[in-house]
């Protein structure tokens, strides 16, 4: 039940290949502030799969998304909440909380474990049930064989050197499913 004046929740749905230009538009100017990865259009491409979408539920339905959000699949039991954006006139209305709780629940239904970000949106995460860790959440053998991924995005998770200059100041968390 909606109370009356408060904004309605916003639908959150899979990303859709003609919502690619949108989420690019959303997650640019964070990556000119250093706050997310930028992505070439075709990793957007790649990884639409990944995405989902929150839209206005007012709007037409071909209206653009007003939020983003991905869930990498890492590993048997872990996964990583990536480029989770919303555009400027829809922060505070809880569009980021409904999207991370929606790929949560994603998480849940393929039966991972545990989710992981990389973030410097602590407090954000902490009231979903992230805690901040330290090192990398898997055993030396999972380790090494994520080293043959040539996903950036793990490349920052396995917090290895050439990438560092991206991960300056982020926190790493984990959520326990």
């Amino acid at each position: 039940m909606t109370t009356p004046g408060a904004p309605a929740a916003p639908v959150i749905r899979p990303a859709l290949p003609a919502d690619v230009r949108t989420i690019r538009d959303l997650v640019e100017p964070l990556s000119r502030q250093r706050i997310l990865r930028p992505y070439e259009m075709v990793g957007y491409f790649e990884a639409v799969q990944e995405f989902l979408v929150a839209t206005d539920p007012g709007a037409p339905a071909d209206a653009p998304a007003v939020g983003c959000g991905a869930l990498h699949v890492m590993w048997d039991d872990l996964a990583e909440v990536r480029t989770l954006a919303v555009h400027p006139d829809w922060r505070g209305r809880h569009v980021g909380h409904a999207l991370l709780e929606a790929l949560v629940e994603r998480a849940r239904a393929l039966g991972l474990r545990r989710v992981f970000c990389l973030t410097f949106e602590v407090e954000f995460f902490g009231a979903h049930g992230f805690r901040e860790i330290d090192g990398t959440p898997v055993t030396p053998e999972v380790y090494a064989e994520l080293l043959r991924s040539y996903d950036e995005g793990v490349a920052e998770f396995l917090d290895l050197a050439r990438v560092k200059p991206n991960t300056l100041g982020n926190s790493r968390m984990l959520l326990e499913l």
